[in-house]
């Protein structure tokens, strides 16, 4: 069982994870897709998929964390529980279709208001059943990948959902193709559910899962390479592609376990940062911004982008630019963390949830 004394390696993860969205959703939006050096496009590229992933799992760990008393306690604390969550997953649904209606079509808020509805369903579930739920889904996912058109809705570039506010679409994006479609999505949120139960306060479990998901990690990536150079020969390079590579989109099974891993592996390493004291100097003003999460997700779209196109310069098509003031952009955020918990608790997106 997780012990009740707050981990904070779990804000350190949260905040780079915030970090590394923020790199690709700004890389997404000035559309800086090319240019620059070969090594800086491969390093932009490396948050591709993988910083949300470990955004979700963590959500999931901190669902588990939340809602263990209502694990242990009778029905009046369950019920207590999940209306607890359910208005916490309106108040994100409201500010998901808040950056959607500003524009801003990449958004998570909104699935991972949907997350939030699922896993209040399952808060009494055990591990394992968690696991065969979570297995069931990504199972379900890749038959839909194989047997439907992962491109409807979508155009050449992908990056416009075209008919997003039709109800077929919505529910379209939702489940099966947007950005983080719930179908494998909520999978990263039920690994999370279930990595929050462990007690990761334990040197040795963490070593273990640790271990566990590096050479996961490793093997699904030795696999995909392989099905890539064989896939490519026997069924075309583009068949390949959709069915073995490890990037998000399509979210097919070896980028699920591949991501899964190494979120797990992120997670614990930046645990294993903050139980030493010399690093835990370095990283507190990172553990401040990874409290503030929600507020500095909304804030990199409305501030962080919303200057550019008053500057008339979003799509610049410079990825240069984007990695640069991507990483200008975080060190305000800490900054503003810092001077911000100064005098208040909490984020104020997260003050507003936590009234709730």
């Amino acid at each position: 069982m997780m012990s009740s004394k707050r981990i904070t390696g779990f804000d350190l993860a949260r905040a780079l994870s915030i970090f590394g969205m923020i790199i690709v959703n700004f890389k997404i939006s000035m559309v800086a897709d090319t240019g620059g050096p070969e090594w800086l496009s491969a390093f932009a590229g490396l948050f591709e998929g993988r910083a949300s992933a470990v955004f979700v799992v963590l959500a999931g760990i901190g669902f588990s964390i939340m809602t263990r008393k209502a694990r242990q306690g009778d029905a009046k604390e369950l019920r207590k529980s999940r209306l607890l969550v359910w208005k916490r997953s309106i108040y994100l649904l409201i500010l998901g279709f808040l950056l959607l209606l500003f524009g801003w079509s990449a958004d998570i808020l909104h699935y991972y208001a949907l997350f939030l509805f699922l896993a209040s369903l399952l808060i009494r579930a055990s591990g394992k059943v968690i696991l065969s739920i979570a297995a069931i889904l990504l199972a379900a996912s890749q038959l839909f990948l194989l047997k439907f058109d992962y491109t409807m809705g979508w155009n050449s570039s992908f990056h416009m959902y075209t008919d997003f506010w039709t109800i077929e679409g919505f529910m379209r994006n939702l489940w099966f193709n947007g950005f983080h479609p719930a179908l494998p999505w909520f999978c990263f949120f039920l690994v999370g559910m279930w990595l929050g139960r462990i007690n990761l306060t334990d040197k040795s479990a963490r070593k273990k899962w640790l271990v566990a998901s590096l050479i996961t990690f490793i093997g699904v990536e030795v696999i995909s390479f392989a099905a890539l150079k064989i896939g490519g020969f026997y069924l075309g390079e583009e068949v390949a592609i959709y069915l073995f590579q490890t990037k998000p989109m399509p979210p097919n099974i070896l980028y699920m376990v591949s991501a899964t891993s190494t979120a797990i592996a992120f997670i614990l390493l930046s645990v294993y940062v903050t139980e030493t004291s010399f690093a835990r100097r370095f990283v507190s003003a990172l553990i401040q911004t990874g409290q503030m999460a929600l507020t500095h997700y909304v804030l990199h779209v409305t501030v962080g982008l919303g200057l550019l196109e008053v500057f008339g310069i979003l799509e610049n098509g410079s990825l240069p630019f984007a990695v640069l003031y991507s990483a200008a952009y975080f060190v305000v955020a800490i900054l503003f963390s810092y001077l911000w918990r100064l005098k208040f608790n909490g984020g104020p997106f997260e003050s507003i949830m936590r009234k709730l």
